[in-house]
Formats: C-alpha cells, structure tokens, sequence
C-alpha cells in the first residue's frame, strides 16, 4: 500500500496486444491512467483496431475513446500522461522498469510461460495467465481461460493450464482462426471489417492461400507484409457478423481487465 490517491498509481504492461490493451482500457475508464506499455519493435496483433500495439506503426491508436501514443523516454511518459494517454514505448527487454519504480507492473504478454518477470517489478505485480504462480513470482494471477473462473484473481496458486483450442464464438473454436499454411511473406487486399463466405481466399503467404472456413467478418488481420510461420495465427473471422465487433473490446479482454483492476483495488484501495 503507497498511500497516494488511486488516480495516482503508475501501471506498467508488458505487452501492448488484444488482451493488454483491454485491461489499459479498463483500468483508464477506472481514472487509474498513468499507464505505460512495454513492446516490441515489430508487434503482431491480429485484432488490430482495438491494439494499443499499432502505435508503434502510426504513431497514435484510439481504441474505444482512450488514445494511446508512441513514446521513446521517460520524459515522453510523463507528458502523454498529463493528455492522459496511455503511453507505448518500444522496449523489448522492459528497461524501463528499472529506469523507475511503478506501484504495478501487469505480464500480459500472455506467452503461457514466464519470460522474466518477477515479484521485485514493482510493488504489486500481475501476471495474466498461465505461466505464474500468485505468492511467488507474482503477486496474484489473473484467469484467462474462457469459462466459469474467467478473469478470476487468484491470490495463491496458478491459472487453468493453455488448452491450446480458440474460444468459442459462434457455436465456432478453431474454424473461425485463420493461420498460416507454410512460411513466408503474408499479403492481403482485404480489410478489417469485410464479410467473407467459407471457402474465399483472405490472402497469400507466399503463392499459398490462406482460405476462409465460415462466414462472418474479419475481426481481426495481421498487418500486410509481415513475415509468418507455417501455423501462425494471421487473422480471425466472426461468424456472428456484427462489424461494431471489430473496434470494439471483446467480453474476454474486458472480463480479465475487470480482474486486473480488482486485484489493483484490494491492494491499495485499503
């Protein structure tokens, strides 16, 4: 416990993603907005227009209202939270939490493992996910599997281990993820937002298509010209066909954000 005003803790998230970016969202519409999130130098998020992450490509991203800008040192941080925007810096190897000391710092890299991060991040750490053990690498874990327990904290103990299958939207698991078919350069003239039939080509990685299974909508599309692996996961196709489903953050995302903000309040709402 800081013994500052809620509005005043300072969030650090590794990971600018769907997931991560729905739990900044939350915890800004909460008024808890000194956030900044960690990434990489060349993201991929399939559910592009509701990923903080695209701000290293454009510069700036507004999902649902809240803007997110790119930054590249601390004295950045400190002016896009006084816009209040969330701040995105690219930062692989997250030095910037030892540039400063953050009340929270959130893994939600959701990589099924730990890549590094540790109780002595901050003063409350999260990890969403498996991958951690609340009371022991982390403060307390986050679950992010669809189900009963979904965006349950756990105070003592790990998350649902990774079942490796989509969650069901639409009566619809695997069928509704578009992946890659072999290695190589992903190109697509389609966009976010477009209805497909089964069956219609989405794209090509190299002179291989990638085929729609379902009808519905692309909610979600890598960016063109990024370079993939043979399974990698290159978009995703909404068979509920609601276009406000694609710039908007799904019940997923908002159900662990919920679970982030409450674990944030026991701990310093005391």
């Amino acid at each position: 416990m800081t013994g500052k005003p809620l509005s005043d803790l300072s969030i650090c998230i590794k990971g600018a993603g769907e997931m991560a970016s729905g739990v900044a969202c939350r915890l800004h519409a909460a008024n808890i907005k000194r956030i900044v999130m960690l990434e990489v130098e060349n993201p991929l998020a399939v559910r592009r227009r509701v990923s903080f992450c695209e701000a290293v490509y454009e510069g700036m991203q507004t999902v649902e209202g809240i803007d997110a800008r790119l930054v590249s040192n601390q004295l950045e941080i400190e002016r896009a939270w006084e816009q209040e925007q969330v701040a995105v810096i690219v930062d692989p190897r997250w030095y910037s939490l030892q540039q400063r000391s953050f009340d929270v710092a959130i893994d939600a890299i959701l990589a099924k493992q730990n890549l590094g991060t540790g109780v002595h991040d901050a003063t409350f750490v999260i990890g969403l996910g498996p991958g951690f053990t609340a009371g022991g690498d982390v403060s307390a874990v986050i679950e992010t599997n669809r189900g009963h327990d979904l965006g349950r904290v756990i105070k003592e103990g790990s998350a649902e281990p990774d079942t490796g299958i989509p969650g069901e939207i639409g009566s619809y698991t695997s069928e509704r993820v578009l992946r890659s078919p072999s290695h190589g350069m992903f190109s697509s003239d389609r966009a976010i937002g477009e209805p497909v039939k089964a069956g219609e080509i989405i794209g090509n990685v190299g002179n291989k298509p990638v085929v729609a299974e379902i009808d519905g909508i692309i909610r979600g599309l890598i960016r063109n010209q990024t370079r993939v692996k043979t399974g990698y996961k290159v978009g995703d196709v909404d068979p509920r066909g609601n276009p406000g489903y694609c710039t908007t953050i799904s019940e997923k995302a908002r159900a662990i954000g919920g679970g982030v903000l409450e674990a944030i309040l026991t701990e310093f709402n005391k």
